[in-house]
């Protein structure tokens, strides 16, 4: 990495966090303001604003300013990297959720 430079935040560890994956599950709905977000939760709005700067500066959501405001979209993009990840996952449990069926199907 060039001196300068910043680095891009990890999406793994921006998705570890509880509050800013619910901060996710609401811009899967729509585009929101910081203020509307912190509005859902019972933490401040500058609590939600440091949420919402991990999760821009992986790549989870964009922030647009709109005067005072700031609007946060979702990047589902990026998220793409966490469910290529979970893939191989949810493969081992589907396999051994089709095996426990083959097993309990044998047993009546």
């Amino acid at each position: 990495m060039q001196i300068g430079m910043k680095a891009r935040r990890d999406i793994f560890q921006a998705v570890a966090d509880p509050t800013r994956r619910a901060i996710l599950v609401l811009l899967r709905e729509q585009p929101r303001t910081v203020g509307a977000i912190a509005d859902r939760f019972a933490v401040t709005r500058q609590a939600v604003s440091l949420h919402a700067q991990v999760l821009e500066e992986c790549g989870a959501i964009s922030i647009e300013k709109h005067g005072r405001e700031r609007l946060c979209r979702l990047n589902a993009a990026t998220l793409a990297e966490v469910s290529e990840w979970l893939r191989p996952f949810a493969e081992l449990w589907s396999d051994r959720f089709d095996q426990l069926d083959d097993f309990l199907a044998n047993e009546e």
